[in-house]
């Protein structure tokens, strides 16, 4: 799709070449060119500038006046293939039950992944590609999806195939991360050393000849698995070429932010609870520290200490952690605004969190995350806005006027 977008009102996040990520201070800058024009050529951003040098075409021609254009959100962590909900322990918790006590008495992860293996790939595919195409409504243009509900060898190959499914389907960029290490099924209770290699053993190698993720990924925390078993997952990981990811300093810090590093994983999520030495342990590495603030928000749990990490120059991205249990909702409108309000990151540095350093924690920043040539047409087009601290600033009214993924207008409802 070739198309000329006119008279935008400003153009964010502009980028002449791409860059890894931002960090510390870096993440207060936000290029952004007033009075702009840019140009899509076959999918691809070709050209973007000044509306003075604006180049004369026959193609189709969007008039943005009054209008913001900024790359399509990157949410580097979700859980958006899932079967049912779990809106019960919505209410349990309201009732006053911690999400401990309600894992404790048969729900959370395994509540999910009993309705999961009950579930047929078809209908748990269409009950995710709903998921999928509100998202993109909402301005998601690149997602990872983990697995992680399915928690035995035929559920957790369901739930990959399902993704590997909507990849094909659907224009947005999706990443797929094995997370069989969500949490210890029933049936393993008393022998989490044996599920372990059950993964290691009889999942990977189905995963590597039938291409079902990119990344690896498990639940680092007390009461789930432990730092050594970290080093198990990320270790088997590696020779399958699954680079790690780690759910980590949720609820307790026990020394997985520093077995993260050591491994190279891409990124390491949630980050709630951070000391000192997991600040210090990610200085100057190549791993990016993930914060999902609606999860904060829904469970009523500390928010990520944002402006310390950023102040001790860390980068940091942000995602939705779309799932049943603890964030059901994937609108990164809601995430980046949260970020701003609870956290007290600048509308500046929740943009470039949710674009270029989101791209960075899925290995897609060669195609997503910011407005470069060469990149795909990935777009958000906002409605007339004064400002883009607006985006923030409306919580609860997403400032949307058009999606856009390789220079498709995107309308699924």
């Amino acid at each position: 799709m070739n198309i000329l977008f006119k008279n935008i009102k400003e153009l964010i996040q502009v980028r002449e070449t791409s860059l890894n990520f931002l960090s510390g201070k870096e993440m207060s800058i936000l290029p952004t060119i007033k009075n702009a024009y840019l140009l899509v050529e076959n999918g691809l951003i070709s050209d973007f500038g000044l509306m003075k040098n604006c180049p004369k075409t026959t193609y189709k021609t969007i008039d943005a006046t009054g209008k913001m254009m900024l790359p399509s959100w990157c949410d580097s962590h979700t859980h958006l293939v899932y079967a049912g909900n779990r809106d019960n322990e919505f209410v349990d918790r309201i009732k006053g039950l911690s999400y401990a006590e309600i894992a404790e008495n048969g729900g959370g992860i395994l509540n999910s992944a009993k309705k999961l293996q009950a579930t047929s790939e078809d209908e748990l595919y269409n009950q995710s590609k709903k998921r999928l195409e509100e998202i993109i409504q909402l301005g998601t243009g690149a997602v990872e999806i983990k697995s992680g509900y399915g928690l035995t060898k035929d559920a957790e190959l369901k739930l990959l195939r399902v993704i590997k499914k909507l990849k094909k389907n659907y224009p947005i960029e999706i990443k797929a991360t094995f997370l069989g290490a969500h949490a210890v099924p029933s049936e393993f209770k008393n022998n989490k050393s044996g599920y372990l290699h059950m993964l290691i053993n009889d999942i990977l190698p189905t995963i590597e000849k039938e291409k079902l993720a990119d990344f690896i990924d498990i639940f680092c925390e007390t009461g789930y698995f432990s730092v050594e078993d970290t080093q198990l997952i990320l270790e088997a990981g590696k020779k399958y070429n699954l680079q790690g990811k780690i759910h980590v300093n949720q609820f307790t810090a026990i020394g997985g932010i520093q077995v993260g590093v050591e491994n190279n994983a891409l990124s390491v999520d949630h980050l709630e609870e951070m000391r000192t030495a997991d600040i210090n342990a990610l200085k100057n590495t190549k791993t990016m520290p993930v914060a999902l603030p609606s999860c904060s928000y829904f469970l009523s749990i500390p928010y990520s200490p944002a402006r310390k990490m950023i102040d001790n120059g860390l980068p940091l991205a942000l995602a939705t952690d779309y799932n049943p249990g603890s964030t059901p909702s994937g609108n990164m409108n809601f995430v980046v605004a949260t970020a701003c309000i609870k956290m007290k990151m600048t509308p500046e540095e929740a943009i470039n969190a949710a674009t270029i350093n989101g791209a960075y924690a899925m290995n897609l920043l060669d195609k997503v995350g910011s407005i470069t040539k060469g990149k795909l047409a990935n777009l958000i087009l906002t409605k007339e806005i004064n400002s883009y601290n607006f985006i923030p600033y409306s919580f609860g009214n997403h400032c949307i006027d058009k999606v856009f993924l390789k220079g498709i207008e995107i309308k699924y409802h």
